[in-house]
């Protein structure tokens, strides 16, 4: 299911590395992976597929998409499952390798594992959260702790909903919208990371302050709508923008999976953030606009995100079947983002290829 849009994204390498004056070893690069033509996904199956040594292949992952024994993000570290990478160089000589064996592999050979859906994330949650098995539901646990989704999204229109499935007397909830330096083990809108709308009173959040917000609140049998509207800066208009490729991070083994290992620069982060014009986050409550609670919020990638307090219980709808989705505003859906994001993903991993290929050789690390 993955296989068409990361080849597909191969047309665009040549006309964007040449941006970056690397138009040659983009041509290289593309022969070496095969210009995507005619019918993809039969070109993969036509594809050799050689022996791998055994570092090279990922195990199985179990039906809910992510290992059930796997690192916590925490203590200022976050963990990103890294998958082998198939148009990284040198993999043929690594698989062939004795003097390989038993040294540790060089990230440049992995890539993020992107999930096929947006889904709650199973590493990115404070651990006493209990999630159900389609990692669509979530149910608290004592104190204020926090969940993330998935998939971030930095710019464009986007939405999706949340709906309050139990909430015992003296429970609560604040949902919204979260970068991935908020604070796991806290409310949402706890820190400069976060916004939130929370079930009492109806008060947002942010930065640990509360701001009357909607009077009432919600409760039981609610279903709430998040919208984030994030504008490109008018300065960065034309510039491409592509994620992290982490090929440069260490990789860590954990009961057979290997992670790429980024340590948190929180206070650097604080340093960065600036608002950004002409953002906004918009909450709905049964199909009802309640109103723009924020407005030019600090720019950066968000991800939908909920902190819960005690044992209430929350289902989350990242689409594209929505109970309520806004007609006053023009947006996409959280689902809408995983091809997108996989293409980008894929352009940031190649062109990583690309400007580094020269400092990329297994005789410089073993030998």
């Amino acid at each position: 299911q993955r296989l068409d849009p990361i080849m597909t994204a191969l047309f665009g390498v040549a006309k964007v590395a040449a941006r970056i004056h690397r138009l040659p070893q983009a041509q290289r690069l593309l022969e070496k992976v095969g210009a995507p033509s005619g019918n993809f996904r039969e070109k993969i199956k036509q594809q050799p597929r050689g022996k791998n040594k055994s570092d090279l292949v990922m195990p199985k992952l179990p039906p809910n998409g992510y290992p059930l024994d796997h690192p916590y993000n925490k203590d200022g570290y976050r963990y990103i499952l890294a998958e082998p990478d198939p148009h990284a160089p040198f993999r043929q000589e690594f698989d062939e390798s004795t003097d390989c064996a038993g040294k540790p592999i060089p990230a440049w050979l992995y890539r993020k594992l992107q999930p096929a859906a947006v889904l709650l994330a199973m590493h990115d949650r404070a651990p006493q959260l209990k999630l159900s098995d389609d990692r669509l539901c979530v149910t608290g646990e004592k104190g204020y702790c926090m969940v993330r989704a998935t998939h971030g999204i930095e710019e464009g229109s986007w939405y999706y909903e949340a709906t309050i499935e139990d909430m015992p007397e003296n429970s609560a909830t604040r949902i919204g919208w979260a970068q991935e330096l908020a604070n796991l083990q806290a409310p949402l809108g706890y820190d400069r990371f976060g916004y939130s709308w929370r079930s009492r009173k109806g008060t947002r959040f942010h930065e640990s302050r509360g701001f009357h917000f909607h009077d009432g609140g919600y409760g039981a049998g609610d279903t709430l709508g998040f919208l984030i509207e994030l504008p490109k800066r008018k300065e960065k208009e034309g510039q491409l923008s592509l994620p992290d490729a982490f090929k440069d991070r260490r990789l860590v083994k954990v009961k057979s999976y290997l992670y790429f290992e980024e340590k948190d620069e929180v206070q650097q982060a604080i340093k960065a953030l600036q608002p950004l014009p002409g953002s906004r986050i918009v909450y709905y409550k049964n199909g009802e606009c309640v109103g723009t609670a924020w407005r030019d919020i600090n720019e950066g990638m968000y991800f939908p995100a909920i902190s819960l307090y005690k044992s209430c219980t929350v289902r989350l709808n990242f689409g594209p079947n929505f109970k309520h989705k806004p007609k006053d505003v023009p947006c996409l859906g959280m689902h809408e983002s995983v091809d997108k994001i996989i293409v980008q993903q894929t352009l940031s991993d190649i062109l990583y290829l690309v400007e580094n290929e020269s400092q990329m050789r297994l005789d410089a690390i073993y030998f």
